[in-house]
C-alpha cells in the first residue's frame, strides 16, 4: 500500500488527526483527495464558538451518532432535532405574534359563534311563528344545538387537516367556513317572507359554523399551546378563552349600543342582522392576519421527517383512546358550566329572575369582562403548581355550588345582585376555562394532537355543552327549572373523578426540542464523539509506559496459555 493512501492529508479546516488513531480502510483511498491546505480558512463568529480546541474532539461526519450533535463543526446536521439559531429577541417578537394572531381569529370565530345565542330573543320572531315566547326560543335554541351536532364532524376533518397540512392551515380555512356562515344568516329570509325557507337558511349557516368552530378550537388550542414557551403553557392557552370571551363580549357590546340606538320594533325587524354583516367584515380581517401566522415548532420537526400516512387518523387516533376519553370526561362538567353562565344567563335573568332585558345584557357583559381578566392569571398559576389543582378546584364548586348560586340568581331582581352572584360563578368556571386547551394538547403526540383535541371535544360538546340550553328550556317548559340545576352539578361531578384520577400535564415535552432539553442520559452503547477519530474508528487517549508493560504481560501470559492447550490435544 503506498504511502498515500496510509496516510491521507486531512481535509482543509480540519484538525489533524492524532498521531495513535487508528487509520481510514484502505478503500478510502481510492476517492479523489482534495488540495492539501496550509492553513485552515478564518473562522467566522458561528464557527469559532463551536471549533473544538482538541484536536481529538472532532465529530466524525461518516458516524450517524455525529450528525446529530450540533456542535460539531464538520458534517451534516440532521434538521429534525437541531433547531435553527434563532434571536432571543426574534423569537420573543414570533411568539407574541402567533398569539395575537391566533388570539384574535379565535375571538372573530367565537364571536360569530356566540352572536347567535346574544340576539336570539330579537330574530326568533322573525323565522318561527307562534304567541308562546319560550316555544320560539326553544326553536332557536333547538337550531343552535343542531350546530354543535357539526362539530364532531369539523373536528374530525378540520382536525385531521391541521395534523397532516399544518395549524395555519387549518386556522385560516375555519375563519374562511366562519364568514360564509354569518352573511348567510344576516342575508336569510323572514318567514312572512319565505316560509320556513328562512329558518331552513338559518339551519344550514349554524351547520356550517359548527362545523368550522368544531375544527377552530383544536387548530387554536393545538396552536396556542404548541407556540407557546414551555414554562408558560398554561399562560399562552389561557388565551384562548379569552378570546372566546372577548368574541362574546364585542356580540354584547353591539347588543347594548343598538339596544341604545335603535328601538325594540327596529332591532326585531332588521336590526339584528347587523352584527352577522360585522361579523364577515371581521373574519375578511383576520383571514389576510392568519395568513401570515408561522408554523409551530413541533409540526415543523415532524414536516422534516417526511409524509406521515397515519398523522391525523382515527387509526392512530384509536391507539390513544383512553387519552380520548380523557378529554371527553374532563371537557363534560367544564363546557356545561359554562354555557350554563355565559349564553344562558341573559335568558334565565330575563325569563326567570324577570330582569329587564337591557339590566340582564349588562350583567352579563360586565361579569364576562371580569371573567376574560382572570384567564391569564389563572393560567399562569397553573404553570407553577400544576393543571390539577385547578381543575380539582373547579370541579369541587361547580358540584357543590351550582344549585345555590343558581337559586339566588333566579331572585336576582337589580343588577348588583345579579352581578356578584354571577362573579362568583364564573371565578369557579375558571379553574376549567384558562387551562382546558393546554391540557388536551398535552395528551397527545404531534401526529395526532389536534385530532386528539377536536374529535373527543367536539363529541362532549355536541352531547352537553349544546344542549345545555336547550336541557334548562325544557325543565323551566315543563315546571321543574330547579332538576336543570342538579344536572349541572352531576356533569361537574363525573369531572371531578376525572380530575382525581389523571396525571398532572404540566412537564410534558411537546416536541423533540423540548425533549433534548430535558438532558437524557447517553447509552451505552454509544461512544462519545470525543472518542471517534475522523476515520470512523473508535480511539483512545495515548498510554502510559505502566499501561503499555501491563498490555504485553498479559498478551504474553495469554500465548502462553494457549500454547499449553495446544500442546495437550486441545481444539
Amino acid at each position: 500500500m503506498s504511502s498515500s493512501a496510509a496516510t491521507p492529508t486531512p481535509p482543509a479546516g480540519s484538525p489533524t488527526p492524532p498521531p495513535h488513531a487508528t487509520p481510514p480502510a484502505e478503500g478510502a483511498a481510492d476517492g479523489p483527495h482534495p488540495p492539501p491546505a496550509t492553513q485552515a480558512p478564518p473562522a467566522t463568529h458561528a464557527t469559532r464558538a463551536a471549533e473544538p480546541t482538541n484536536p481529538a474532539d472532532t465529530a466524525n461526519p461518516a458516524n450517524p451518532a455525529d450528525r446529530a450533535n450540533p456542535v460539531s463543526p464538520v458534517g451534516p446536521v440532521n434538521p429534525a432535532t437541531t433547531a435553527k439559531p434563532v434571536d432571543a429577541a426574534e423569537e420573543r417578537r414570533q411568539r407574541r405574534f402567533a398569539l395575537i394572531g391566533g388570539s384574535l381569529g379565535n375571538l372573530v370565530e367565537w364571536y360569530d359563534w356566540f352572536i347567535y345565542a346574544s340576539f336570539a330573543i330579537y330574530f326568533a320572531d322573525s323565522f318561527f311563528p307562534g304567541d308562546n315566547p319560550t316555544t320560539k326560543l326553544m326553536n332557536t335554541a333547538g337550531i343552535f344545538a343542531v350546530g354543535f351536532l357539526m362539530r364532531p364532524v369539523g373536528g374530525w376533518v378540520l382536525g385531521r387537516a391541521a395534523d397532516r397540512h399544518g395549524r395555519k392551515s387549518a386556522l385560516t380555512l375555519t375563519v374562511t367556513m366562519m364568514s360564509v356562515a354569518a352573511l348567510l344568516i344576516a342575508i336569510a329570509p323572514t318567514y312572512d317572507q319565505a316560509g320556513y325557507g328562512g329558518a331552513l337558511v338559518l339551519l344550514l349557516a349554524r351547520l356550517l359554523q359548527g362545523m368550522s368552530i368544531g375544527g377552530e378550537y383544536a387548530a387554536s388550542a393545538t396552536y396556542l399551546t404548541e407556540a407557546s414557551a414551555r414554562h408558560r403553557r398554561g399562560l399562552g392557552s389561557s388565551f384562548q378563552y379569552v378570546s372566546m370571551t372577548c368574541g362574546q363580549l364585542l356580540g354584547l357590546g353591539i347588543l347594548i349600543t343598538l339596544q341604545h340606538t335603535l328601538t325594540k320594533n327596529q332591532l326585531e325587524s332588521w336590526g339584528w342582522r347587523i352584527p352577522f354583516l360585522l361579523g364577515t367584515v371581521f373574519a375578511v380581517v383576520v383571514y389576510w392576519l392568519r395568513r401570515r401566522l408561522t408554523e409551530t415548532q413541533a409540526f415543523q420537526e415532524k414536516s422534516v421527517d417526511g409524509p406521515d400516512d397515519g398523522a391525523g387518523t382515527l387509526r392512530v387516533l384509536w391507539q390513544h383512546r383512553r387519552q380520548a376519553g380523557l378529554v371527553m370526561a374532563l371537557t363534560l362538567g367544564g363546557t356545561v358550566a359554562y354555557y350554563t353562565y355565559t349564553t344562558y344567563l341573559t335568558k334565565y335573568l330575563i325569563g326567570s329572575a324577570g330582569m329587564p332585558k337591557n339590566t340582564a345584557t349588562l350583567v352579563s357583559f360586565t361579569a364576562l369582562a371580569v371573567f376574560a381578566v382572570l384567564q391569564p392569571f389563572a393560567g399562569a398559576l397553573s404553570d407553577r403548581i400544576g393543571r390539577r389543582p385547578l381543575l380539582i378546584t373547579f370541579a369541587v364548586g361547580c358540584t357543590v355550588g351550582t344549585y345555590p348560586i343558581m337559586t339566588a340568581l333566579g331572585s336576582a331582581s337589580s343588577y348588583w345582585p345579579a352581578l356578584g352572584l354571577s362573579l362568583i360563578a364564573l371565578v369557579v368556571v375558571t379553574g376549567y376555562t384558562s387551562i382546558n386547551a393546554a391540557v388536551k394538547a398535552e395528551l397527545f403526540p404531534t401526529r395526532v394532537r389536534a385530532l386528539g383535541v377536536a374529535l373527543p371535544y367536539a363529541i362532549a360538546n355536541a352531547l352537553f355543552g349544546g344542549t345545555a340550553e336547550y336541557v334548562a328550556l325544557w325543565f323551566k317548559n315543563s315546571g321543574h327549572e330547579s332538576m336543570f340545576f342538579w344536572y349541572v352539578s352531576g356533569c361537574a361531578f363525573v369531572s371531578l373523578v376525572t380530575y382525581l384520577l389523571m396525571p398532572d400535564t404540566r412537564n410534558v415535552a411537546l416536541s423533540r426540542a423540548e425533549e433534548a432539553a430535558d438532558g437524557p442520559a447517553p447509552t451505552e452503547t454509544s461512544p462519545p464523539a470525543d472518542a471517534l477519530a475522523p476515520g470512523g474508528a473508535p480511539t483512545t487517549a495515548a498510554p502510559t509506559a505502566e499501561a503499555a508493560t501491563a498490555e504485553v504481560k498479559a498478551e504474553t501470559e495469554v500465548k502462553a496459555e494457549v500454547g499449553g492447550l495446544r500442546s495437550a490435544g486441545a481444539p
